[in-house]
């Protein structure tokens, strides 16, 4: 067996694997899982964008899951010529369980619109915003969605891969 074929299993194969938080997640709200991925000792549940929120809140609450902890939210630009384009993955940390996941949404560049989960933790605020800055992508419902680390006049999103390296006039450095 390859490397790349031992460090990762899809859905099909992990439904005996699986840990328990991700068994509760598919057996309590199907709708919420696309795809399972296990890579490298760490499981990414795919969610598709209109049940995020769900997902979350479900993470969160459930007495199987106990995800008290938003580690972070983070975008990745995959290419200008993949499809879909953008990721927006969020880390969650259980405090009680000590167990980790990540719950990733798959965004089109025409569309890369998502639902805010700062209803769910507050600190999705901050982290909402730096991926909106820096990848473009917009979280419908977001109380305070504007830049966090570029000036508000900054032309284009820093992190998306068609950005020019030395940036837009009068940002430049030539």
């Amino acid at each position: 067996m390859e490397n790349n074929e031992q460090a990762t299993e899809t859905s099909e194969s992990l439904a005996a694997t699986a840990p328990p938080f991700v068994a509760a997640l598919q057996r309590e709200h199907p709708e919420c899982v696309s795809e399972v991925i296990s890579a490298f000792g760490e499981f990414t549940v795919v969610v598709p964008r209109d049940h995020i929120v769900a997902a979350c809140s479900f993470m969160k609450t459930s007495p199987d899951t106990q995800f008290n902890f938003l580690a972070d939210i983070c975008g990745a630009d995959r290419g200008p010529e993949e499809e879909p384009r953008f990721e927006v993955n969020y880390h969650l940390f259980s405090t009680t369980k000590h167990h980790r996941v990540r719950l990733k949404v798959l965004l089109n560049e025409e569309d890369a619109h998502v639902q805010t989960v700062t209803t769910v933790w507050k600190t999705a605020n901050w982290h909402e915003r730096e991926t909106f800055d820096l990848f473009g992508v917009i979280f419908d419902g977001h109380p305070d969605l504007r830049r966090i680390l570029l000036p508000d006049d900054w032309q284009g999103h820093a992190l998306r891969k068609d950005f020019p390296l030395r940036g837009y006039e009068p940002y430049s450095l030539k």
